[in-house]
């Protein structure tokens, strides 16, 4: 008997479930390349999931099975960015396309395949955690640094050009806005990672202060108001002294000092955290410039200017919204609100003040 066109629907869609798995596990192994011990085990792991779901496909389909036919455009894009971009991206994505698997709603598959793709999920969310930690303090001051540069004179172009004035005036404010906005920024950062290490730098023991252990009095032991002033309990501090003392080493000294000087690398350069704000407050200060450095007047380079700007935004908040697991759509449009509705409060101001002084 012929098969019927529900039963070729089916087969088509088997096809495209085994196609998909196996770029899945491809997807999967490409990623393991980039990683080393435990990242890559768990990947290769993975890896071996997708393929025995493969085999459930393979049962099914019988010989049809060997020509599965093209997997869908979003598992294609993942191993093309796997090879060209950075892993987070990629699992990122990789997480979001597994917790939109359609076996839940599939009689065909079974209910382990189905609790596997939401737990590769979560697997997937555990290694871009990681990534995500160390991408955390870098991407805050990226998109912040970017979104003030856009915003902020996007404002000031918006609210200077709606009075009135001369292209060529906007021109100049829009450019020394931006470099104000750009200065202001890396001195607010020198400022800012300065005083944190000359903080952090006055909290460390004073080394100097090991040369006083032998002449300390043992009876007295001003040693234990040290670490009672670091937080121990009167009995514990003498102990504590008292052990300090039988060995005339002071280890927790050391060890605050270590542990201060760890903290103290973590911060990172004053130089390098100004000059990282320079430019990305620059390069969002940039955008608004564009259309008046091009001749745009009037209501066009307003236009062109806020596209522009709006586009950023939009772009900005996905990448957020991607990198961080969460809705792209309501990360960007969210952004794009903000953006946008600060700089429309001072492009009515401008027209309003315009308006006046005509």
């Amino acid at each position: 008997m012929a098969p019927t066109a529900t039963d070729a629907a089916r087969r088509r869609r088997w096809r495209r479930y085994l196609a998909d798995e196996r770029a899945e596990g491809a997807l999967y192994r490409e990623l393991a390349e980039r990683y080393t011990g435990e990242e890559r085990d768990i990947l290769l792991g993975l890896a071996d999931a997708e393929q025995r779901h493969e085999q459930h496909w393979i049962a099914l389909l019988g010989d049809d099975a060997r020509a599965p036919g093209k997997a869908s455009l979003g598992s294609r894009l993942l191993i093309v960015f796997a090879r060209r971009f950075g892993s987070l991206f990629v699992l990122a994505l990789a997480q979001r396309a597994e917790g939109r698997s359609p076996y839940d709603a599939d009689a065909d598959a079974t209910d382990a395949m189905a609790a596997d793709e939401r737990i590769h999920g979560e697997v997937l969310r555990g290694l871009a955690s990681r990534g995500r930690r160390r991408l955390a303090g870098s991407l805050r001051a990226a998109v912040f640094g970017i979104n003030d540069g856009l915003v902020s004179n996007l404002a000031l172009v918006l609210g200077v050009g709606a009075t009135g004035l001369p292209p060529q005036t906007v021109l100049v404010t829009g450019i020394a806005g931006l470099l104000a906005g750009s200065l202001s920024m890396a001195a607010g950062e020198y400022v800012s990672v300065r005083s944190q290490r000359e903080l952090l730098e006055a909290s460390q023991p004073d080394p100097e202060s090991q040369d006083a252990l032998p002449d300390l009095d043992v009876d007295a032991n001003e040693l234990a108001l040290v670490y009672r002033a670091r937080g121990m309990s009167p009995e514990d501090a003498r102990t504590h002294a008292a052990e300090v003392l039988a060995s005339l080493h002071l280890d927790d000294a050391g060890d605050a000092a270590q542990a201060a000087a760890d903290d103290d690398d973590g911060i990172g350069s004053a130089w390098g955290a100004a000059l990282s704000s320079f430019l990305f407050f620059a390069s969002g200060a940039f955008i608004p410039v564009i259309p008046y450095l091009a001749g745009a007047q009037g209501f066009v380079a307003v236009a062109i200017a806020a596209g522009a700007v709006g586009v950023v935004l939009l772009a900005t908040g996905a990448i957020v919204g991607l990198l961080s697991g969460g809705a792209l759509l309501r990360r960007a449009v969210r952004q794009l609100a903000i953006g946008l509705g600060a700089a429309a409060v001072t492009y009515l101001l401008g027209l309003l003040f315009g308006t006046t002084v005509g």
